[in-house]
């Protein structure tokens, strides 16, 4: 039970990955839209996110003809995704940023490590040197930014990853989910999987603004408008230093999960239990009474309010719901909240049911509050951490002709204020990995008090 990486496994440091071209790919179909609204969701997620998606070698698609057929496939995808060759622009009259439609084409480059796919080591652990496996900046005007970069790196093997960056105010998890599906049919040459919802008036503000509950999971920074992107040092959840941290994944496999899962309806049988709810409220306990540790057990900081952040997909919660293939972000963040006592005091279910209770709190009312609170106050997510999940979002179930991805994940950083959890290298076997940064002493007591409560 409860497994853990005492450390990185044996990492290369260096993937001599030779980048051998790189060019922009143009839609062959010219948009009549001039621009793209973006919500408020949309404007505070104006910064890149990387995934790598792992395949073995399929003897009947060596990795030019894959290549190719990539590319051919990201072409012909430009049409209903046409705003992903625009750009982002700062509305000079709204302050808003927004998507300038013009077919500015997306970045795309080959590339080929001098080393086989098996040789990468364990593809579930992070590793610095994925970052050569993705493309940031591609050779042209700094101004002329695409929001979509793809690098394709061939292995000895014959195996490949494919790296993609992309704009987070362009996608969230599930459209992106939507997005290679959409592709893997294009490379089949069959029609869409899924017929994108472009419509980002969708979750406009309601006018005029109506903020109907207060938003403690929200912090209003004063940054003006579309600048957010520039801004993520500011807030604490987004925090990049990796300055004297730890770096450890706990791995939790099925039968733990079931486990913490019984025990929390054998506590409380009325409370909605899921394996997300488990996992989030164990986490949770973990998180805030290692950093009462660092702080020497101090009175004040146990009565302390712990606020724990938690992404909740809202395309259902609305009424109207939304299409399931809304193109933009339609995630909000729900929070739970308790005292650092509390949370070494209460049950199991007691800290599954604040969970539960904090999605709950999603309703369409809700929701359109705080998407009106952006409307009046430019902010972001605030809390002492954010747990963010990639971990049933069914990238490595996207099949290809030459066959699904052996593994698929974001390419991560060190940040002391988000805890990942993303799959196991097999989803089918229904475990998970907890992915955990913080200072040395900080780790040390979360360590112990991980196995502590999973054990007891």
């Amino acid at each position: 039970m409860g497994t853990l990486y005492q450390g990185p496994p044996p990492l290369l440091q260096d993937l001599k990955v030779t980048k051998n071209d790189s060019t922009l790919i143009f839609s062959p179909k010219e948009s009549d839209k001039k621009s793209m609204f973006l919500s408020n969701i949309d404007q505070v997620l104006n910064f890149e996110v990387q995934t790598l998606h792992f395949f073995t070698k399929n003897p009947n698609f060596p990795t030019k003809k894959v290549f190719e057929m990539i590319k051919n496939a990201l072409e012909k995808i430009l049409v209903p995704y046409y705003f992903l060759g625009g750009r982002i622009r700062v509305n000079n009259e709204t302050g808003r940023i927004e998507i300038d439609c013009k077919n500015g084409g997306i970045g795309y480059v080959v590339a080929s490590s001098e080393y086989k796919l098996d040789e990468l080591g364990d593809l579930v652990y992070p590793n610095p040197s994925f970052e050569q496996l993705v493309t940031k900046k591609m050779d042209n005007n700094v101004d002329d930014h695409p929001l979509c970069i793809v690098q394709m790196t061939s292995f000895k093997c014959g195996g490949f990853a494919m790296g993609i960056q992309t704009n987070h105010a362009i996608f969230d998890g599930t459209s992106f989910k939507y997005f290679l599906q959409n592709l893997a049919a294009l490379t089949w040459d069959k029609p869409l999987s899924v017929t994108p919802c472009n419509d980002r008036e969708m979750l406009a503000a309601r006018c005029p603004p109506r903020v109907t509950f207060p938003h403690p999971e929200l912090l209003d920074l004063k940054i003006p408008i579309g600048q957010e992107g520039e801004s993520e040092q500011n807030p604490n959840v987004f925090n990049n230093s990796s300055h004297d941290l730890d770096f450890k994944i706990f791995s939790l496999s099925a039968n733990d999960i079931n486990t913490l899962k019984e025990r929390a309806k054998n506590e409380n049988n009325n409370v909605k239990i899921t394996g997300f709810n488990v996992i989030s409220a164990l986490v949770w306990r973990c998180k805030a009474l290692s950093s009462v540790a660092a702080d020497n057990d101090n009175e004040d900081d146990n009565n302390k309010a712990s606020t724990m952040l938690f992404s909740v997909d809202i395309r259902s919660r609305l009424n109207p719901a939304l299409p399931s293939s809304y193109t933009g972000n339609a995630v909000l963040t729900a929070y739970a909240m308790a005292t650092r006592k509390e949370l070494e005091e209460s049950s199991l279910s007691g800290l599954v049911e604040l969970v539960s209770d904090g999605a709950k709190r999603m309703t369409d009312e809700y929701a359109r509050s705080a998407i009106d609170w952006g409307e009046l106050y430019k902010g972001f997510p605030h809390g002492e951490f954010l747990i963010t999940s990639w971990w049933r979002l069914g990238f490595n179930q996207v099949d290809f002709p030459w066959g699904r991805p052996k593994y698929s994940c974001p390419l991560v950083y060190h940040r002391k204020d988000i805890i990942l959890l993303f799959p196991d290298i097999d989803e089918s076997k229904g475990g998970v990995n907890v992915l955990v940064t913080l200072p040395h002493k900080e780790m040390a007591k979360f360590q112990a008090l991980f196995h502590k409560f999973l054990h007891g």
